[in-house]
């Protein structure tokens, strides 16, 4: 039953693709109802585990903008061989920094859950990930196929 009402949830939130925070919210709702299952989480360890995982979601979040804003106005193509250099160091330290937030938040994670849990925690994390991209491609694919039919009938009408 536990099960159902998870992947009922996250089917509806998936559902909501707009980037409306409620749109947000509700699949962010699925991400942790599906992590809480996985994890088999005690609400005891619940109530330690997620303000941790939070501040950690935050602080890769941070890591990922920082990157994303340097990478924003970036050409390869146009840019000197020093820029391309510069980038790919930039690349380079922005996974030691990933790597390095792991290993931290991995240890603090671990004094409330156990090796199994966080090796769960890391295959949900991607399984939500993999769910999410399916379900944005069938959405994506139904709307071009929506557009080609559309199109097709405006086509039978002139």
């Amino acid at each position: 039953m536990k099960k159902l009402l998870t992947i009922m949830l996250i089917s509806f939130a998936l559902g909501a693709f707009s980037q409306s925070p409620e749109a947000m919210k509700k699949i962010e709702a699925a991400k942790i109802a599906l992590i809480t299952e996985r994890l088999e989480l005690t609400p005891q360890q619940a109530e330690k585990f997620w303000p941790i995982y939070r501040e950690f979601g935050k602080q890769r979040q941070e890591i990922r903008q920082d990157f994303d804003k340097a990478r924003r106005n970036f050409d390869p193509n146009k840019a000197s061989e020093e820029e391309n250099k510069k980038m790919l160091e930039m690349a380079n330290q922005v996974k030691e920094r990933q790597l390095k937030l792991e290993r931290v938040y991995s240890d603090r994670i671990l004094k409330v859950i156990s090796t199994r849990q966080l090796n769960n925690l890391r295959k949900a994390e991607n399984d939500f990930k993999e769910m999410l991209l399916r379900r944005i491609r069938a959405e994506q694919m139904k709307r071009q196929k929506q557009r080609r039919n559309d199109g097709r009938l405006n086509d039978r009408r002139n």
